[in-house]
Formats: structure tokens, sequence, C-alpha cells
């Protein structure tokens, strides 16, 4: 891996834009960075939100004159400088050590992370901050901003509920349409027991052109439109919520897209579930509602301003995904869990209230909803993803704890296999169909390849039921005799969702075991291989219905050699068997058995098989690779952090991976400087600093930290210290917010020919009371502090209070 060192001279005030850049290849980074897989682009990108960005940048660092510290034994010599961006002429350009000279680190990390930024979860405790919270203080309505806040968790709610309402009920009329008429092309052409007088052909024909067509559809949208539709969406949600922007991420026209894409991709028949997409869709919904404007339709509804920065939309985000795990099982409490368990990277007791109000709103809603639509009067329907309720109370013996274990093992082992697989598929995808027709065309392949799979079964094992305790609404006779159902059929003429609930409730002796053997093996791979095609799917619902087959496949196998074992009631063992498939793929435990009890209503004497089989699924998965969402988000390049340091960085301190020296802004200094230093490099903060000896800005004493968003908007709107007595009276801290999220680039700044003598005084802009540690601290103890108050930058000062380096998220993702 190639690390680079960029030249850029500032101080030439009289250059022009195009300034001396020159780079440096080092044979070896100084920070080794862990296989997030190929570099995709060595040259900086400009984000979505309009900031020039390399990488997901908090504060680009920076390197000294003196050898960069090495992680590792083998350094290798720097070569000769090599000019770049067609400067052949200025490669060896003098650089004297006057005031200020930038040496910009370019790591291996940030090529391979093009588009990701980090997110200001940090609030800037500004002078502007202080005075609106000076103000709110003699309001009358002084808890009007909370009361607020509480509102807009209820509709996130309410409109979360409603979307998935819509959703559901276009699967639902269009999935009976599709079988409807499947079912009457096999009794129109399949009418006789006897194979030899029916036609399979013409309902194959039909079944493929079903699932071609909406297959191809979402596909083309997904690809062709919003890409970042593709997959569940869970791990995007998690990585914006751990402080890593994900650029569309939260857009209205995602929105539209994932629901479209997740109605064509369940109606189409692919091996998938629309849960995943709920997550993200009520994630979506919470920004959107929280900001009280929409820039995709340029529309400012004035409302809901003091919410418009990244700290408070982190926690609607959370409470709008929480709804949507409700929203999609029917269980508030299992949404709330989840969001703690697995996407939240930041809590507080207010916002466990909050969400757990979120989701029991959304619950509410849906119940209300869909029940009047299935026309019942006692309002009981659930949930989306509706497994049905047992009919007896499940019970258990003390001496099945251990076969709960085994099957624990058996989904932890079929789990880290499944994640395994599904990495490397993606991965060959990824670098063999790089052409957006190629991935549609994937897409109707694995449909066709389902379809064909599920015809082979059914034309090939003879598995006949009578009629009575059908599993689906549309048994066929499909080469039965009369008064008798195919029971292979059965399996895959419904929904994934609707399959798992049969194999839960279907009494015993409803398939064969070879039927459900073949089905086991068949779903696995078809899961396999559609988890991570470009359309919007979620592994939910594939999961459970493969661990409800195998779970109870092993069932029948062990009644089968054991008659006199009454206790192996089939639905029981395919409910541990899905919480065991389920805790091997996702690594969840307390939620994911939450979300089951609630989705199923078993009792709570239940919960201690569930969580015995989860919790083993989980040790046994995790022993080989991490769960499939983490999986994804190391594939996808995502800079992530973790709950804890990398062990490579105990018994490190700050003093050796810190960069130096900063790019520094004295607190009274030249707009012209400013703009000179925003086109030249592409940092987000920029430590304020004043006792500063001559332009020796880096050494200067530290008193605080500007944003470059900030910085851009001082220079929009001419916020000078020569004309301050026009824009004082109007300006507060709505005049950031009024511009967030997109905030403008630097290239929207007109050249300052006219006011290339102006100052700027950053004393009522800046941040004053930025986080800082020694650089004799440990960096485990920094990695806590920086994770847990969900920094961007973190500065290290000497004793004297003067800046020593930086410290910005990159630095905890190298190995």
């Amino acid at each position: 891996m190639d690390d680079r060192k960029t030249l850029i001279n500032l101080d030439d005030e009289s250059g022009d834009d195009d300034a001396t850049v020159a780079q440096k290849d080092m044979g070896q980074g100084s920070k080794p960075i862990q296989d997030f897989g190929a570099i995709q682009s060595e040259e900086p990108t400009t984000s979505s939100s309009g900031r020039e960005a390399q990488g997901f940048s908090g504060n680009h660092h920076l390197l000294g004159d003196e050898p960069p510290l090495q992680l590792g034994d083998n350094a290798m010599p720097i070569p000769p400088e090599i000019p770049v961006n067609g400067n052949a002429g200025t490669s060896n350009r003098n650089i004297n050590n006057s005031e200020p000279i930038f040496h910009l680190r370019s790591r291996t990390a940030a090529s391979s992370t093009p588009n990701y930024e980090s997110l200001d979860y940090e609030v800037c405790e500004n002078t502007l901050f202080q005075e609106e919270q000076r103000k709110r203080l003699t309001e009358r309505f002084s808890l009007r901003k909370d009361v607020i806040r509480w509102i807009i968790f209820i509709q996130i709610g309410i409109i979360t509920a409603l979307i998935a309402c819509t959703i559901d009920i276009i699967i639902e009329e269009l999935s009976d349409l599709k079988y409807s008429f499947l079912f009457n092309a096999v009794q129109r052409n399949v009418p006789l027991s006897d194979s030899s007088t029916g036609d399979l052909v013409i309902p194959y024909l039909y079944w493929l052109l079903f699932s071609i067509v909406p297959v191809a559809f979402g596909a083309a949208m997904v690809t062709y439109i919003e890409p970042i539709t593709a997959g569940s969406g869970i791990p995007q949600v998690k990585s914006y919520l751990n402080g890593v922007k994900i650029p569309r991420i939260v857009r209205i026209k995602t929105l539209a897209v994932k629901a479209i894409g997740v109605i064509t991709s369940v109606v189409g028949g692919l091996a998938g579930g629309k849960e995943g997409p709920m997550i993200h869709a009520g994630a979506v919904v919470a920004a959107g509602i929280s900001q009280g404007k929409s820039t995709t339709f340029v529309k400012d509804f004035r409302v809901f301003k003091a919410f418009r920065d990244d700290h408070e939309k982190r926690d609607f985000v959370l409470g709008g995904g929480a709804a949507g795990v409700s929203a999609a099982f029917g269980a508030p409490i299992g949404g709330m869990l989840f969001s703690l368990e697995e996407a939240a990277s930041f809590w507080n007791q207010n916002l466990i209230w909050r969400t757990l109000v979120a989701s029991i709103i959304s619950v509410f809603t849906l119940n209300i909803v869909l029940s009047a639509y299935h026309g019942l009067n006692d309002f009981t329907f659930t949930g989306l993803f509706n497994l049905g309720k047992f009919d007896a109370p499940l019970k258990f013996d003390y001496f099945e704890l251990p076969i709960f274990m085994l099957l624990g093992v058996a989904g932890g082992l079929l789990g880290a296999a499944w994640n395994s697989l599904n990495t490397k598929i993606n991965k060959f995808r990824k670098r063999f169909i790089p052409w957006k027709i190629g991935k549609v065309i994937e897409a109707v392949v694995v449909a066709m390849l389902g379809v064909t799979l599920a015809c082979l079964m059914i034309y090939f094992i003879n598995d006949c039921r009578p009629l009575g305790n059908d599993p689906t609404n549309h048994p066929v006779q499909l080469f039965c005799e009369d008064n008798e159902y195919n029971a292979v059929a059965a399996l895959w003429f419904q929904t994934p969702e609707a399959t798992v609930r049969s194999l839960f409730h279907d009494p015993p002796g409803s398939h064969k075991i070879l039927t459900l053997a073949l089905f086991t093996v068949v779903y696995y791979v078809l899961s396999c291989a559609t988890f991570g095609l470009n359309v919007s799917l979620g592994v939910f619902i594939p999961t459970a219905l493969v661990g409800a087959a195998w779970g109870r496949l092993l069932a029948m196998v062990t009644f089968y050699m054991f008659p006199q074992a009454e206790f192996l009631h089939p639905g029981k063992y395919a409910l541990i068997g899905a919480a065991a498939n389920l805790g091997g793929v996702l690594r969840m435990t307390i939620s994911l058995s939450v979300i089951l009890m609630e989705t199923t209503g078993v009792e709570s004497s239940f919960f201690f098989p569930l969580i015995i089989a989860l919790i083993t699924a989980k040790w046994v998965g995790d022993y080989f690779n991490e769960g499939i969402y983490d999986t994804q988000i190391q594939v996808n390049h995502v800079p992530l952090l973790t709950w804890e340091p990398l062990p490579q960085y105990k018994g490190l301190t700050a003093h050796e991976i810190l960069s130096n020296p900063v790019v520094c802004i004295k607190l009274r200094d030249s707009a012209h400087y400013i703009y000179k230093m925003l086109k030249k490099c592409d940092h987000n903060g920029f430590p304020v600093v004043d006792d500063v000896q001559g332009d020796r800005r880096s050494e200067g004493r530290v008193c605080g930290i500007i944003l470059r968003s900030q910085l851009i908007v001082i220079l929009l709107k001419s916020l000078y210290v020569e004309n301050k007595r026009f824009w004082l009276p109007e300006t507060s801290i709505q005049t950031f917010r009024d511009v967030y999220p997109r905030y403008p680039s630097i290239k929207s700044v007109r050249q300052l020919d006219e006011k290339i003598n102006y100052t700027v005084d950053l004393s009522m802009f800046m941040n004053p009371s930025p986080v800082r540690v020694n650089p004799h601290d440990s960096v485990p103890r920094i990695f806590q502090i920086f994770r847990a108050l969900g920094l961007r930058h973190l500065l290290v000062i000497n004793n004297e209070n003067r800046i020593a380096g930086i410290i910005t998220r990159r630095d905890f993702i190298y190995k």
C-alpha cells in the first residue's frame, strides 16, 4: 500500500488557485489499514453535501518534517518527489520554512472510502448557541422544544406505520393475483393425477413471466435511479448512527425507490423480505420530519428549525429505525431493543422512552389500519411479519435444553457458512459485474433460477397430502389424486413469510422428510445468492425460513427414529431452528428473542429455550466471522468505529497516533487566507489559535475549533469585522442551520477581489470548548472519549495549551 505526502504552499498570497501541489510516494504506509477491499480511487471526490472531501473526512491528518511513526517493522525509504496534476515544472520548487506549509497525508484508507465523511455529532456551543439557550430561559414556554420533540417521535411512528401498511397491502394484493393466476393455470394444464396428461411447461412460463417483470423493474429502479437502496438498508443506517455520513441515505427519493423496490422484489418471488427495508424507511421518515423541510423538493416549512443539526437528527433516525422494526414485526419492545443492540452507537435514558413511544405508536397505527383492511373487529393484526399464534402453549422439558444448544451450534455453523459464502459471492459480483445492465440481468437470472428449482422440486417429488389442513390459500392438486394437494407446491405458491407461518403451524405429517431436506438446501443457496443483488430486500425472512425448515426437519427425522418421543413438536423445533439460524447469521440475541416472542405470541416461559439457542448460535458463529451486517459494512469500506479499540492500539499514547502540524486559523484572520486555505485543502475542522508569533499558526495557543461549513457560510454571507454593524443584529445560530444539511462548497464562494483585506473574527462562531487530550494519554482511553461523545475531531495539546496534533476517525481504523 502506498502512502502519499502532499505539499501545499498557501503562504504565497499572490499565487492563483493552481498553486504548487506535489506528492511523494512512500513504499510502506505509516499505518497499515485493515483489509476493506480493493482501492477504488486515489483522487479527492466531492460528496453529496457539496463539501470537497477525500475519503470520510474529519480533518485530514498532517505530517511534519519528522518521519512518521511506524507501527510495523518494515519501513521503506521515501522515493524522490513525483510531479502530479500536470505540474511537472513545480515538483522541484523549494519550500521554505515560513508558515503556512501543510504536509497533507493521503492514506490508503481514505482513497478506499471516497464517499464517506464523518458527521458532526458534537454540539458546537459557540456564542450564538449560548445566546439561543439564554433566550429560551426567558421564554414563556421553556419546555416547548421538549414537547415538540415528543410530537415528532409520535409523527414518526404514525407515518412509518402508514408506509408499512401501504407496502404490505400492495404486496398482498399483487401476490394474491399472481398465485391465483398460477393456480388457475395449473388447474387448466395439469387437471389429472396422471402426469403424462398434464403440461407443467405453460404454468412454468407464466411463473417466469410474473417473476422476471417485477424483479427487472425493481432492479432497474435501484440500479439506475438510487443505488443506495440496494439491500436491506440496515448496515447503512447503522453506519449513519455510528457517525459516518452515507451519501443519499435519508432522501425522499431513496424512500420512494426503496418502497417500490421491496414491493417488486417480494412480488417477484425473490428469497427476501420487507423487514429490513422498513427499518430504512423509518429512518428516512424520521430524518425528513425532524428537519421541517425537504431539500429534494426545495421546500422549507419553517418548522422544527431547532433540530437542524447532526446531533438531533441522529436521535430521530434511531427512533425511526425502531418504529420500522415495530411495524415490520408488531413488536414494540423488540423494536426498541433492536435499536439498542444492533443500531445505536449512542444512547441515553430519555432516548429510550422516546424510541419506545415511537414504536408503540407505530404498532398501534398499523394494527388499526390492517385490522380494518382485513375486516377484523378486535384489532388483532399486529404486524407485517405475521407468523401467527400457536394454538397451544409451547412447553419444554429440561432434558431438551441440550438439544436446543445443539440446534444453536448447528445454527451458528450454518450462519457462519452463509455469511462467508455470501461475502464471497458479493465480492465476486462486485469485481466481475460492474455494469449496471449486468446487475439488472443478474437479478433476473436469480429470479429465474428460483422459479426453475421450485418447478423441478414440484415435478420430481411426489408429496401429496389430504385436503383439510391446507397451508396455503391456493392449494393445487398438481399430479395428486382428488381431495389431495401437492405439499411441495404449497411451500412455493405463497410468499416466504406465509411459508414460515406454515412451517410453524402445520400439523405433524404435513411434509415428507425429502421435501423439507431439498427445500432447505435450495432455499439456503437461493437466499445466499439473493442477498447482495441490486434489489431492495431484507435477510430476516429467508433466514428464518431456512431455520424453520431445518428445525422442523430435524424434529421429523428424530421422531422417525424414536417414535415414542412425544415431546418432538414440529412447530416448536421449527421456531427454535429459526431462532438459531437467525442468531447464526445476524448475531443478535436479546432483541431477536423478544421479536420472536412478540411475533408468535409464545409464553414468557419459552424465553429460556430461545435465548439458549440464540446465544449458542452467536458464540459459535463469532468464532468464525462477524454478523452479516458488520460483514457488509466492511465489504463496503465503511469506517465504522467498533465498541472497543483494535488490540494493536493498546499500550500506545496520543503522541504515537496524532498527526501534525495541523492547519490552524488565527482568532482574527485574513478573509483572503481563509479563502485560499479552503480552496487548497479539504479539511473539515480547524483549530482556532491566538498568541501567534508572526505566521506560525500551528504554534499558537488553542482557543477553539471551527468547522469548514461554518467558514464557508461566513464567506458567503460576508460576515467580516469591517461591516459588522450590518450583519450582527440579524446573525444567529439559525443562520447556519438554514443551510443544513447540504452545506455549500467553497466553489460557490466568489473570488474576494474587493474584500481581499477584510478580516474575520471567529470568537462568536467557533466552538470555544473542544475536547482536548494530552500527548501522553493512552489510546484506549482516547478512543472511549472519542466514540462516547461522537466526536469528529479531537485536539491534542501540550502543557502550554498549544496544538500538538489532531486525531480523527481515520486514526482508529488502522491495523
